[in-house]
């Protein structure tokens, strides 16, 4: 991986502490990934830690493939002073082994510093004060309720009886429970230099207004958008396509004018006559009734008319900036918010990349 691992970026940093945010989106992603492993049928990773996470040229966080085990007696940890009781008695590897060794991350992650697990939980029942555990570096600078929350998480998971430790999903939503700032990019957040396609990349008034879900930009940007091509989609005779045809337009363009003038309740009834009667793929109609349900505090029909859109035109990049402020709104799907507007963003560059135009060998 470009960006190297999370043992230097939080042990043995240059320019900047990693801040809370990143730390907790960390903690999210590697544990997605154990939840992951352990979905598809491997739940055995051996000798989680620092070393182990690596950072893509996005700055993401990514678990290394070397940890995964294919029988629970391959273990071969490196870090003693942080295996699980379990481990030492019999060197065997569980899924609740490697819950353990996640609390041990997360601990790194709240610390900034090596502290192994059996000192970790006698500071805090010393003191029952989760900031004798914080990392001094981050000044103060993260919620007192959040990082009491991970402190209380990372406890659980470093129980010495293994039947005491959370489950892997319950960590996840958790963690998902805690996330912030899912419009800032990771590499922005580590510290790191822009990602190569990223460097020439020239953000347009719509992904600027996406990303900030400023909906009042958003619609001044759509009424000066052109239709996209609307495509028929069931055969009619020639009356009934010619009056149902009159009927549609009708309707959509009552829908045009509701939506100019910002009456978005008028908006969805016109554009829901003009969808409803089902002889025409609309996405324009589609991505601007998405937009009035947003408006109006509808958010799943938000997103449902986001979808439909981005099935109908899979490499249209509002489809995409919608859905993200849909999911964003949702409150509960930061992630999947993030990855919708990151791939709206590569659809953005790639057209960009397309649009420019292409030179000889000798630069011509």
């Amino acid at each position: 991986m470009p960006n190297d691992t999370l043992n230097n970026h939080l042990f043995h940093w240059e320019k900047q502490s990693i801040e809370w945010a990143m730390r907790l989106r960390i903690g999210l992603y590697i544990a997605e990934a154990l939840q992951y492993c352990n979905d598809e049928g491997s739940p055995l990773y051996d000798d989680l830690n620092a070393d182990r996470i690596l950072f893509d040229e996005n700055g993401d966080p990514r678990l290394s493939c070397f940890g995964l085990m294919k029988s629970r007696r391959d273990g071969k940890s490196t870090h003693l002073a942080y295996a699980p009781p379990e481990y030492l008695r019999n060197g065997s590897v569980t899924p609740q082994t490697v819950v353990f060794s996640l609390g041990t991350v997360l601990l790194d992650l709240l610390s900034g510093k090596h502290i192994p697990p059996s000192r970790a939980l006698d500071m805090l029942h010393e003191s029952q004060n989760a900031d004798r555990l914080m990392d001094s570096h981050m000044e103060g600078r993260y919620p007192t309720e959040e990082a009491t929350a991970v402190v209380q998480l990372a406890s659980r998971c470093l129980q010495s009886d293994p039947k005491d430790r959370p489950q892997i999903t319950t960590i996840v939503h958790t963690l998902a429970s805690l996330q912030s700032k899912s419009e800032v990019p990771s590499h922005v957040m580590l510290g790191i230099p822009i990602p190569k396609h990223l460097q020439q990349y020239s953000p347009s008034p719509l992904a600027e207004a996406c990303s900030r879900m400023d909906l009042t930009a958003i619609h001044e940007i759509f009424v000066k958008t052109d239709y996209r091509e609307d495509n028929a989609t069931s055969e009619l005779s020639f009356q009934e396509w010619t009056q149902g045809m009159r009927d549609m337009l009708e309707a959509r363009k009552r829908g045009d004018f509701a939506f100019r003038d910002k009456d978005f309740n008028t908006t969805i009834d016109c554009y829901s006559q003009f969808l409803d009667v089902g002889t025409m793929d609309s996405p324009t109609v589609l991505a601007r009734r998405s937009l009035c349900y947003l408006m109006c505090d509808q958010i799943d029909a938000a997103l449902r008319d986001a979808i439909q859109t981005q099935i109908i035109c899979p490499e249209w990049s509002i489809a995409f900036y919608l859905q993200s402020i849909a999911l964003s709104k949702l409150g509960t799907m930061d992630k999947d918010a993030k990855q919708m507007l990151n791939q709206a963003t590569r659809l953005e560059i790639k057209n960009q990349t397309l649009l420019q135009p292409k030179t000889t060998s000798n630069g011509v």
